[in-house]
């Protein structure tokens, strides 16, 4: 894997603004936040995207961040956020490790902003595709 800004805070090569840190991650402020509170949730395992990543490192995430988004709620006095990940070039990932960011969302104007073109789901492709994916993860 090609070394990433992430690969450099991990190191400490690149210092950050930490807020956790376990064996499977670690969490700091975002240094370009879209939001007051903006934070980054690093995974330790050097992969590109979520569908490389441990069991193990998962599991740690998803313990941790809860903890995290009650954290930032807390002290910004944020009610509302968002839970962003990005996997591959095509869906907006600029940094080929896997991260999280919790973006707090103070007013429509702050925060993260997007469109939901959403489309509409053929219930007989609905059946074939729900059947293949859960027959895929031995479900």
């Amino acid at each position: 894997m090609a070394d990433t800004i992430f690969s450099k805070i991990l190191r400490g090569d690149i210092p950050c603004h930490k807020v956790y840190e376990d064996e499977h991650l670690l969490a700091c402020l975002d240094l370009g936040p879209l939001s007051y509170g903006h934070t980054l949730i690093i995974s330790k395992e050097q992969v590109a995207t979520l569908d490389q990543l441990s069991d193990e490192a998962s599991a740690a995430i998803g313990r941790v961040l809860p903890r995290l988004c009650r954290a930032i709620k807390a002290v910004t006095g944020v009610e509302q956020y968002n839970v962003l990940q990005n996997n591959g070039p095509m869906a907006h990932q600029a940094v080929f490790h896997v991260h999280f960011h919790i973006i707090p969302k103070p007013s429509v104007d702050q925060g993260l902003g997007m469109e939901w073109p959403a489309g509409k789901l053929d219930p007989q492709e609905a059946g074939k595709l729900a059947a293949a994916l859960s027959s895929e993860i031995g479900g």
